[in-house]
């Protein structure tokens, strides 16, 4: 047996391998979790897929994971939603937390108190989901599988805390002991019977708050401590001094001060969900632009309504007039206006004709659509903008981690305190009474709900109004990293131009009309499908002009193109092959200096001259890249926030350079190869932290390399996943207003942790001293939690710059 088995500590992992091929993979795999601190052995098998490690116990899966990463290779992931009932404090989410990253398998775990969501990643291709409810109802909590079609209705299920009857049952019945107090303030004495008071408060005490003795006492057998375990012990002590005063006949009674604090909490946590709700409600209101069912038709030309989940890629889909559009897909018939505000954030509906795409989710106008789907299911648009901002608010910001920290000892710590100022009043004034009310203040006002919120509720309120406006941000990080931002990269192509070729100039030689170049350009390239030769097209298309049938089309690589169009030999091309021809550019030499000074792309037709005579210049065409309507505002506000903005790009220098002087752009880097733009992004971190902006494949490398990276969404799939933010329309301005928003969603964060520290580092001492009456502390308690979930939902009143 080795010394691995025999050793307590260690322990078995088995992490299924993916992308292994032969033997020497297996080798780099075990060579590579060999090498991790604490792994005393490592076997790994081909045929299985699979790897056998022996560790210390104190190995993290993740550590396992991230070598086997490094070797190349990586470790199947199963990703696991748990919805958790029960958590009332940052307590009981960091609680669950440590739980669920104990669990056998589990690679990471991530717990949302706002969201009462739980994110886990275990290794394997099969979740143990009922080993993770297990181990979080051994906890005191109730974890139920959360999927992606179930959402909507959990998101629509009301929580007990969040219903209005046990919370106005217990104002009433703690109303009448609170009266007296309001009659201290006016001058006048007087108290209830004894056995009224007893009669009120026994219900409130044992009925409507048992859910903190329940929730308490899971706490203290899972050997922690929550809000609820201060706030049941804090209004027991206070209940049960008042029934020991009562019965032996002692003064003043305390039974308006466990009622009043009880009803208070439960008020607060009332409008707390309520609060709450209304962060999640971006999700609720991107979920609801699912339709439930599609008209499908048939080849038979009959329709039929069948439900979404039937829709399969290639189905003809039937959209009336003034019916969301249920998939993702191309028009094949009918003309109208779509409105996709609530999935781009524009404003104005669009129009769309056959050939062009539509997205699930959207309203269609006035016209009747048949829609051929494209993409359907969890594929679709809509449904991985809900995955992403499902992510976003799921994810922990780095500022977070403090908080956990401050959590994990918050409740020991305040349970000391409250011991000690029990013991100090006690003993040095004698007057256990008090000292008992000092202590119960301690406990009640001491909350961590306030703290456990700060982050998360300003998380969800700024990516949720960020994706009601077309900025979707994948994670959290990516969000408190984009409000640090000095300097953005721009690509150019498709980013701040159009990414569409026009013709913008046509001009003949002496003798030649521009028309009669452009006729014989277009028979050239009728049949191209080169951006250059469609801008050419669709520059005749405009005049009305129709080419002559060209003969004997060839195309030369990296040249241009040569047919024989009315029994003579045309040649279409660049500079560079015209003067390999020798052919005499002399006579339209003064326009191409400006052309090409305005960064436009110049192309030369030339025609043979005769037997013998070689090519003859007929003219040329100049072609442009128009920026983008919004381009030189977006570039005026990213300036004016301080920013400083750089064009990355791999056009000629001409070009780049007069976008550069068109936006008053701080940098130009042209001639940039793919590969070289993530090295020249690294480069510019020598001024902070970099944002790039792209939409290409060529833009990924870039994207991933910066600290935040702006994938525009009417590019390619592969930027966007590389980008840590999607621009869901192709509008360079919403570059700044994602730093806009980034910088008031972590102001707000800042806020938030500062108030809920503050309340905490003034209102303990206060308690302490006996400068706080019970009934204060739970009203603060109660307000700390609604005001930090309040303050966070003022991001919902943001709107993009203009």
């Amino acid at each position: 047996m080795s010394s691995a088995a025999t050793t307590p500590n260690a322990a078995e992992r088995l992490l299924p391998i993916e992308g292994m091929s032969c033997a020497s993979c297996v080798a780099r795999v075990e060579k590579a979790l060999s090498a991790v601190p604490g792994v005393r052995r490592a076997s790994v098998n081909l045929a299985t897929e699979a790897a056998s490690v022996q560790a210390d116990a104190t190995v993290p899966l993740e550590a396992l994971r991230a070598a086997v990463e490094r070797a190349g290779y990586r470790v199947s992931e199963q990703p696991v939603r748990l919805r958790i009932e029960g958590m009332t404090c940052a307590s009981c989410s960091a609680r669950v937390e440590r739980v669920l990253k104990r669990q056998p398998g589990v690679i990471s775990a991530g717990v949302n108190l706002a969201t009462e969501v739980a994110d886990v990643v275990m290794a394997g291709r099969e979740a143990d989901v009922a080993a993770l409810q297990a181990a979080v109802e051994r906890a005191g909590f109730k974890a139920l599988p959360l999927q992606e079609e179930g959402d909507a209705a959990a998101a629509r299920r009301v929580p007990w805390s969040a219903t209005g009857g046990p919370v106005a049952a217990a104002l009433a019945l703690s109303l009448p002991l609170a009266l007296p107090m309001l009659g201290l303030l006016a001058g006048r004495h007087w108290m209830l019977p004894a056995w009224l008071q007893l009669l009120l408060a026994t219900p409130v005490q044992f009925v409507l708050g048992a859910r903190f003795y329940k929730a308490g006492w899971k706490a203290l057998r899972a050997g922690t401590g929550n809000m609820d375990l201060l706030v049941a012990l804090g209004t027991s002590a206070a209940y049960g001094l008042s029934l020991y005063l009562m019965l032996t006949g002692g003064g003043h009674l305390y039974f308006e001060a466990s009622a009043v604090v009880i009803a208070l909490v439960l008020l607060g946590k009332w409008l707390e969900a309520r609060s709450k709700r209304q962060t999640t409600a971006a999700i609720r209101a991107l979920q609801a632009l699912r339709p439930e069912s599609a008209r499908v038709r048939r080849d038979d030309g009959s329709e039929a309504l069948v439900p979404l989940a039937q829709v399969r890629s290639g189905d003809r889909v039937v959209v009336r007039p003034g019916e969301r559009i249920a998939v993702d897909g191309e028009v094949l018939e009918g003309r109208s206006h779509v409105d996709e505000s609530l999935i781009t954030g524009e404003s104005l509906p669009v129009a769309r004709a056959p050939g062009e795409r539509v997205t699930g989710g959207a309203v269609n106008g006035e016209g009747l659509l048949l829609v051929r789907a494209t993409t359907v299911g969890a594929e679709s648009t809509l449904s991985r903008i809900v995955r992403l901002v499902e992510s976003a608010q799921a994810a922990k910001a780095p500022i977070q981690r403090l908080v956990d920290r401050v959590s994990a000892v918050f409740v020991p710590v305040v349970l000391v305190l409250a011991l000690l100022t029990l013991l100090a009043w006690g003993f040095t004034t004698q007057d256990w009474e008090r000292a008992i009310l000092n202590a119960v203040a301690v406990l009640v006002i001491a909350c961590p709900c306030a703290l456990g919120l700060a982050t998360p509720a300003a998380l969800m309120a700024g990516t949720g109004v960020a994706a009601r406006h077309g900025i979707l941000i994948k994670d959290a990080q990516a969000l408190e990293v984009a409000h640090g931002l000095s300097v953005v990269a721009f690509d150019k192509t498709g980013t701040l131009t159009e990414g569409r070729p026009e013709l913008l100039a046509c001009e003949g030689t002496p003798g030649t009309a521009a028309a009669q170049v452009l006729a014989l350009a277009t028979a050239l390239q009728a049949h191209s499908e080169h951006p250059l030769a469609h801008a050419v097209l669709q520059a005749a298309q405009g005049q009305g002009l129709q080419p002559a049938e060209a003969q004997a089309l060839r195309a030369v690589p990296g040249h241009g193109v040569e047919a024989r169009v009315d029994g003579r030999t045309l040649r279409l091309g660049s500079t560079r092959w015209m003067k390999e021809l020798g052919v005499d550019l002399g006579p339209l030499e003064p326009q191409l200096r400006v052309l090409q000074g305005a960064g436009r792309t110049v192309s030369w037709l030339a025609a043979e001259a005769g037997p013998g005579g070689g090519l003859k210049l007929l003219g040329l065409l100049a072609f442009g890249d128009r920026l983008k309507p919004t381009a030189v505002a977006a570039v005026q506000r990213l300036r004016a926030m301080g920013l400083w903005a750089v064009l990355v790009s791999g056009d000629n220098a001409g070009s780049a350079g007069a976008v550069g002087r068109a936006l008053h752009l701080d940098d130009v880097r042209a001639e940039v190869l793919p590969q070289d733009k993530a090295a020249i992004v690294a480069g510019l971190r020598s001024r902070g932290r970099v944002g790039m902006v792209g939409d290409g494949i060529n833009d990924a490398p870039a994207l991933a390399a910066a600290d935040v990276g702006f994938a525009m969404g009417t590019g390619t799939d592969v930027a966007m996943h590389a980008a840590g933010i999607t621009l869901m329309r192709g509008d360079p301005s919403l570059v700044a207003d994602a730093v806009d928003i980034s910088r008031r969603t972590y102001s707000k964060i800042r806020q938030n942790l500062f108030w809920a520290f503050i309340y905490n580092l003034v209102g303990l001492p206060l308690a302490a001293f006996g400068l706080l009456d019970p009934v204060i502390a739970g009203a603060a308690m109660a307000f700390s939690s609604v005001s930090v979930v309040t303050n966070a939902l003022l991001l919902r009143r943001w709107r993009p710059g203009r």
